[in-house]
C-alpha cells in the first residue's frame, strides 16, 4: 500500500491507501484511487506514467483531476503535470506529500465577477446570464430575452408558496428576486463571491425582499447545510465553473428534501469537436474560470449516479445562442475599461472569443429539470 498525505484548502491531512492489481512487473502503467476529504469532498486521483519495466517516474495530471497539484518527493519539487524522479525502486511505503487545490479555485471564479464581469454587468444590465429569444424573427430586448430564461427556471423549478430554495451560485441576486416574486418561496443563494454577496443583499433590501431573499459565502461542492434543508434548488450558468459538477449535483442531493426539484440551465458543449471548435473552447475555459465544458450526457449521467429521478433535458442552444453576438457588441462599447482592467491584448481577445463562441456549432446550452428521490 503506497501512502499518500493530502493537504487540503483548509490545511485538512489525511492518509490515504492506493490499491492496485498484483502483477509481475509491479506497478501497472496506470492506477486510481479514491481520495475522500473532509467535507464530503470526494476525488479521484490517476497516477500516470510509471514505466513498468523501472517504474523512473510518477506523472500526476491535474487535468484528470479537477484539481490544481503540487507534488514532493523526497524533498525534490517539480511543477504542475511534470514527470517527478523517483527511485528506481518504488516500495509500498515510499510516501508522497501532495497538495490540492480546487481547478477552478473560489478565486478563479472571483475575478472573473469581480473584476471584467462587474464590467460587463454594467452593459449588459442586472441578468448576468443568456437571454432567450423565441425564434430568429424575435427581436426581444437583451432584458426581456433574459428576463425570459429566468421565467423558464422558474416554470421547470415549479416551487412551492412558502417552499426554501437554494440558488447555487446566486450572482448578485436578480433571478433570485424574480424568483421570489413569481413563486411567493424563500430563497437562500450562495456565491464564492464576497462582493456578489453584498450586492445582492443590498439589491434584495432595495426591492423589499431583505426577509425573502437571503445570501451568503459559501462553496457548491460543500455546502455549509444541513441534510434535506430545502425544498428546490437551481443552479444559472453556474455549473460550467464548479471542478466537479458531480460532486456538487452530490451536495445538492443532500440538502433537497426526498421530491424536491432541481433546475439547471448551463453552458454546455456539443460533439464533435473540431481543431477550430477545441481552440475556442479551451480559450473560454481558460478565460472564464472553467474546467471542462459540460455535455448532456454528461449530465444524464451524474443525475442518475447521485439519485436524481424524472429527468428532463432540453438543449435550447437556438434560443439563446444570440446572446453571445450581443455579449461581444457589449463588451466592445467597454472595451477601453475592459483594456484598463486585462491590458488591451486580453480585452482585444476577450471580444474576439465570444464572439467566435457564438459562432461554433460545438456551443451549446442546456436546460434541465429533475426530482431528488
Amino acid at each position: 500500500m503506497v501512502h499518500v498525505v493530502v493537504r487540503g484548502r483548509q490545511q485538512i491531512t489525511q492518509a490515504l491507501g492506493w490499491g492496485y492489481p498484483a502483477q509481475r512487473s509491479g506497478f501497472p502503467p496506470a492506477f486510481r484511487c479514491d481520495c475522500r476529504i473532509p467535507g464530503r469532498l470526494t476525488r479521484s486521483l490517476t497516477a500516470e506514467g510509471l514505466s513498468s519495466a523501472d517504474m523512473d517516474q510518477l506523472m500526476v495530471d491535474p487535468q484528470d483531476l479537477g484539481w490544481r497539484t503540487h507534488t514532493i518527493i523526497r524533498g525534490l519539487t517539480a511543477g504542475t503535470a511534470e514527470p517527478l524522479p523517483t527511485s528506481r525502486h518504488l516500495h509500498n511505503d515510499t510516501e508522497f506529500l501532495m497538495t490540492l487545490e480546487q481547478s477552478p479555485a473560489p478565486s478563479d471564479v472571483r475575478t472573473v465577477y469581480d473584476g471584467f464581469g462587474r464590467i460587463y454587468g454594467s452593459v449588459w444590465g442586472p441578468n448576468i446570464h443568456y437571454g432567450y429569444w423565441e425564434n430568429d424573427a424575435d427581436d426581444s430586448s437583451v432584458e426581456v430575452a433574459t428576463d425570459r430564461l429566468t421565467d423558464l427556471m422558474i416554470s421547470g423549478l415549479a416551487a412551492q408558496p412558502g417552499q426554501r430554495v437554494l440558488d447555487i451560485g446566486c450572482g448578485i441576486g436578480h433571478p433570485a428576486q424574480r424568483l421570489v416574486r413569481a413563486s411567493d418561496v424563500d430563497v437562500v443563494g450562495i456565491t464564492v463571491s464576497h462582493v456578489q454577496v453584498a450586492d445582492a443583499t443590498e439589491h434584495a433590501a432595495e426591492a423589499g425582499l431583505a426577509d425573502r431573499a437571503t445570501f451568503q459565502f459559501a462553496d457548491a461542492m460543500d455546502m455549509p447545510f444541513p441534510d434535506g434543508s430545502f425544498d428546490a434548488a437551481w443552479a444559472f450558468e453556474s455549473m460550467w465553473h464548479m471542478p466537479d459538477r458531480g460532486q456538487v449535483l452530490s451536495e445538492a442531493a443532500r440538502v433537497l428534501r426526498p421530491g424536491g426539484r432541481l433546475a439547471i440551465a448551463d453552458v454546455i458543449q456539443r460533439d464533435p469537436i473540431s481543431p477550430d471548435g477545441r481552440v475556442v473552447l479551451d480559450h473560454i475555459c481558460e478565460n472564464y474560470a472553467v474546467r471542462s465544458l459540460g455535455t448532456i450526457e454528461e449530465y444524464r449521467t451524474a443525475l442518475a449516479a447521485n439519485g436524481f429521478v424524472d429527468v428532463e433535458i432540453r438543449d435550447i442552444t437556438d434560443n439563446v445562442i444570440r446572446t453571445l453576438l450581443l455579449m461581444a457588441d457589449a463588451y466592445e462599447t467597454v472595451h477601453d475599461k475592459l483594456a484598463e482592467l486585462v491590458g488591451e491584448e486580453q480585452a482585444t481577445s476577450l471580444v474576439h472569443f465570444v464572439r467566435r463562441f457564438g459562432s461554433i456549432p460545438e456551443s451549446g446550452y442546456v436546460f434541465l429539470t429533475a426530482v431528488r428521490a
